[in-house]
């Protein structure tokens, strides 16, 4: 098989195309043939050897996002058989409740193998089947960024129709929580510097669009924006440089979802969580169950995922380059076939 592999983090240009034997399946595994992945902020810092969790394993398998056909099953298998159109899941060992480090140890495209390959062995536990009506490219961007999305707003925000929902950007997290906060009838304010994107979010049901370059202090109008109230869940994914501004855009008593750190990391002053009462939890994408949960809601909504490019397995690297230009608007995916 053909795989991408990274001998040595150092950029973009490390990423190298490879040769390997066909895999097979043990006990409880099947066998995928990779159809499509997709990237995330993640996968450029893993090769920019920028991944501050642990460093990746030699010679590693980019990227933790993919779907495709089971193609073979081990001994043992029953929860799915060949044919099936399956996504793998980011964490091949958190089946459900808390995360541990047994499930963080398991996490595809850093502590152990990835997607960018034609073929792939997975855990049987470690799949869930793609929503009914969607195309291999458009499973391959649900099991970072829309699993991520759905924990923020479901498992951590209990969101419930009414709620006021604070998105950050138009990257492939924060698309895929506009598109679920609407589906449970809240509202959405979100920012973005670009008024092509501001444009976007507005026709995907964003109610208002705060350009943070012209208004710095975005937070305030947001809370305009809803009376003085504020957001009852911010989804954050800035880190650092953006974190003071949602504590003071969220309500008293609101949740906010730390997801990301693309502002980088620095200190951040605590007070406004004690004063603000606020629930401010970090989390890592999310468990099997929580993703069979949010594939139904999918399904039963007619969702499709927001794609921004899609790149042949051949331009991998330039699929790379896209994500880092910051140009994107929704999910950057490969296609493997």
């Amino acid at each position: 098989m053909k795989c991408y592999i990274i001998p040595s983090p150092k950029g973009i240009d490390s990423l190298t195309l490879a040769d390997r034997p066909d895999p097979a399946p043990g006990p409880r595994q099947v066998l995928v043939r990779v159809r499509a992945t997709s990237l995330n902020y993640r996968d450029l810092l893993t090769i920019e050897a920028q991944y501050a969790r642990a460093a990746p394993k030699a010679d590693l398998i980019p990227l933790s996002d993919g779907a495709g056909e089971v193609v073979a099953v081990g001994p043992g298998v029953s929860r799915v058989k060949v044919g099936d159109r399956v996504a793998g899941c980011f964490m091949q060992k958190w089946i459900g409740g808390a995360i541990d480090e047994a499930a963080q140890a398991s996490a595809m495209g850093g502590a152990i193998d990835g997607m960018l390959t034609e073929l792939a062995v997975l855990e049987e536990d470690g799949v869930v089947q793609l929503p009914a009506g969607l195309s291999f490219e458009e499973g391959a961007t649900l099991p970072c960024a829309g699993l991520t999305a759905w924990h923020a707003l479901v498992e951590i925000g209990n969101i419930k129709a009414g709620d006021v929902v604070q998105i950050l950007g138009s990257g492939g997290v924060s698309i895929f929580a506009l598109q679920f906060a609407k589906m449970f009838g809240a509202r959405v304010i979100a920012t973005s510097s670009s008024a092509a994107k501001a444009e976007r979010l507005k026709k995907m049901g964003a109610e208002a669009v705060i350009d943070y370059k012209a208004t710095p202090d975005w937070d305030k109008e947001t809370l305009r924006l809803t009376g003085g109230r504020g957001a009852d869940i911010t989804v954050e994914v800035g880190g650092a440089g953006t974190l003071p501004r949602s504590f003071m855009a969220t309500r008293l008593g609101g949740r906010i979802a730390v997801i990301g750190l693309l502002t980088g990391m620095a200190q951040v002053d605590p007070m406004p969580i004690l004063r603000r009462n606020l629930r401010v939890q970090g989390l890592y994408v999310g468990s099997k169950q929580m993703f069979e949960g949010m594939n139904r809601a999918i399904a039963a909504n007619g969702l499709r995922p927001v794609i921004d490019k899609v790149f042949p397995f051949a331009e991998a690297k330039e699929a790379y380059r896209h994500l880092k230009s910051q140009n994107h608007f929704g999910k950057i995916v490969i296609a493997h076939a």
